[in-house]
């Protein structure tokens, strides 16, 4: 009998003590870091609403109650028991039933009315019919990536099954060493801006936190064949943690199951999809560069598959001897800042992920309050001394006044943005100031993937601030239907139209104008010289957008992007504000205010001067032990 299978039989002795003679349990099982109970008594479980908080308490332990199948209603009567049940105005859309795990998927437009107070009628649904009921939102702009994610997973439940209790066989398995360290090596994003990832390692397990590519290469990757990494063969990585979904930390992700990675990969919901929807978008923006890309689609299936979402706070067991816990970072949907608790109290890390330390339009500041940490892996694309950015009310009256200047000029305003994040942020500014008269009313012109991330957001509206969430549920108020914003699906055809006339904005990816539609708008509105290019996200170097930036006056165009050019004559604005990441200060104030205190900080993610500005500050500033490493280092910590 292998160690797993006795540790379960002694769960299982412990939960047959606690639980009253009246309710049977038939399994008990592992899968990824939860464990769960299956019992041909249901009903009296939910009945007994403490009893699973008791024994979740008792075995340190996430525990889900499943019924054996033999015993639940059948679904055409338990679909009628469940409409009943819940009321009306949960505007309950579908009822899917899942014979395999007993629990029927209720999608809602109102999850929470679904719910209850206290979870009190999902506990009334299983009492009722025996099904474990699993809540999820009807969006209020329909997203085909969360209808293909959702669907797709539907598909492979059976496939995922395997996958997560071969996981939890993983996570719950002895540990083999009796020697205790903690150990990080770089992989990349260390002097440089993007192709994110590092190895968190001890002595039994080995963590890839991001696997990201770098904008503006050609193709460079993170260092995976090194013996920390994949070079030592695929049984070396334990698990993958992505910190959020921007392509610098996620885009080579589905590689890893071209080395062979059969892995969990632990992120938060709305992660997993914007990384459904980058990574694909990724091949394709490769393809149409002449590039072969570096794996193909089914890849990113296999991701999707093989991804286990947590949600913010949540403590989680992702090895013998690693709990994880996300917060939010304040940088894009889902982003998180990673916490990693080693061993039975030995050492404690955070990964910052790309942070925002200010609370802004669409989320609240990043999360630095944890119960240890002791060392910080700490983004610094802001780091320079001198990278401090206007705040959020100065960098929207320059965004103002530059639309009404162009406006004034009968002209365009073209801000190339990210597809995620800071695109959902720059509309809430403009339909804002058009709803107050700020600014003349225009079209808005979304371009690219904007309008499908921007449907992504809506999806998940507990990730937003309290009161954005409130308008998004009311859609009369909802700022994402207002009526300027227009979604271009007509390809080059419309955007030739648009370039010709009236004044309007266009928001379109890239934000550094590595790819993407962008491109085409500056083909059509570059040698206008009444129309303007705003630049509000970080540039960075080699990137069409730093050079830009740095005042070339011609930009190459064509499918291959070098084959011609076109005189830059618009009007090209810098407004710095709207970057998801912290500027200096905020940096500095995130480590400030940090509680606790930790004792070293690896400066990460930033071009070699803003990564050794950062590190000599903080260390003389905050008399903390800093470094500001290169790629390929390994630092041990115990």
């Amino acid at each position: 009998m292998s160690t797993v299978d006795k540790q379960l039989e002694d769960v299982k002795a412990t939960i047959d003590d606690e639980v009253p003679p009246r309710i049977s349990v038939s399994d008990v099982t592992y899968e990824g870091p939860e464990l769960v109970i299956y019992t041909r008594d249901p009903k009296e479980f939910a009945a007994n609403s403490d009893l699973v908080r008791r024994l979740a308490s008792k075995l340190r332990k996430r525990i889900t109650v499943r019924p054996d199948p033999d015993v639940l209603t059948p679904p055409a009567e338990a679909e009628e028991a469940i409409r009943n049940l819940i009321p009306e105005e949960a505007g309950v859309v579908d009822l899917n039933f899942h014979a395999d795990t007993g629990e029927v998927v209720v999608q809602a437009q109102k999850p929470g009315v679904v719910i209850g107070r206290r979870g009190e009628t999902l506990r009334d649904i299983t009492q009722e019919v025996g099904w474990t009921p699993e809540v999820v939102r009807t969006p209020p702009i329909e997203s085909s990536t969360v209808d293909n994610v959702r669907n797709f997973l539907k598909q492979e439940r059976e496939d995922r099954r395997d996958i997560l209790e071969r996981v939890g066989r993983q996570i719950h398995r002895e540990p083999m060493s009796d020697d205790e360290y903690v150990r990080i090596t770089t992989l990349g994003c260390c002097r440089e801006v993007g192709r994110a990832a590092f190895i968190l390692s001890t002595p039994d397990t080995r963590i890839l936190v991001d696997c990201g590519s770098k904008p503006g290469s050609n193709g460079d990757q993170p260092y995976l064949d090194i013996p920390e990494a994949f070079g030592a063969g695929t049984n070396g990585i334990d698990a993958v943690v992505l910190t959020h979904a921007h392509l610098d930390h996620s885009a080579l992700v589905p590689l890893l199951f071209e080395y062979g990675y059969d892995g969990p990969i632990y992120c938060t919901e709305p992660t997993r999809d914007l990384m459904g929807l980058l990574t694909l978008d990724y091949l394709d923006t490769a393809a149409d560069k002449g590039r072969t890309p570096p794996y193909d689609s089914e890849m990113v299936r296999e991701a999707i598959k093989h991804t286990i979402p947590l949600e913010y706070g949540d403590v989680t067991d992702i090895a013998p001897d690693i709990k994880l816990t996300l917060h939010n970072a304040g940088h894009v949907l889902g982003s998180s800042v990673c916490h990693f608790h080693v061993g039975d109290g030995l050492y404690n890390v955070a990964f910052s992920g790309d942070i925002h330390y200010d609370d802004t339009r669409l989320f609240d500041g990043a999360v630095n309050d944890f119960p240890r940490v002791e060392t910080l892996v700490l983004e610094s694309t802001y780091g320079g001394r001198n990278d401090y950015q206007t705040d959020q009310e100065d960098s929207e009256r320059k965004l103002k006044q530059i639309v009404q200047n162009a406006y004034d000029r009968d002209g365009k305003v073209l801000i190339p943005t990210a597809a995620a994040g800071q695109s959902q942020e720059l509309m809430l500014v403009l339909e804002e100031a058009m709803r107050e008269g700020d600014i003349p009313e225009m079209p808005v012109h979304l371009d690219g993937m904007i309008w499908e991330a921007t449907a992504v957001h809506t999806t998940y509206p507990e990730y937003l601030r309290d009161g954005l969430q409130d308008r998004i549920f009311d859609e009369d108020r909802n700022p994402f239907l207002a009526d300027q914003f227009n979604h271009i699906d007509g390809g080059d055809a419309e955007r030739e139209e648009i370039a010709d006339g009236d004044s309007c904005i266009v928001l379109s990816p890239s934000g550094m104008l590595t790819g993407g539609p962008a491109l085409s708008w500056l083909e059509q509105l570059g040698p206008d010289p009444d129309s303007t290019i705003a630049l509000v996200g970080y540039q960075s170097q080699g990137t069409l957008g730093n050079r830009i930036q740095r005042g070339i006056d011609e930009v190459p165009v064509g499918a291959s992007g070098r084959s011609e050019t076109v005189p830059l004559e618009m009007t090209v604005e810098t407004v710095d504000g709207f970057s998801g990441h912290a500027d200096r200060q905020g940096l500095e104030n995130f480590v400030k205010t940090m509680n606790p205190r930790p004792e070293k900080i690896l400066c990460v993610h930033g071009d070699e001067s803003a990564t050794q500005d950062l590190s000599s500050s903080l260390y003389h500033g905050q008399n903390i032990r800093t470094f500001a490493p290169e790629n390929l280092e390994t630092f041990r910590f115990r």
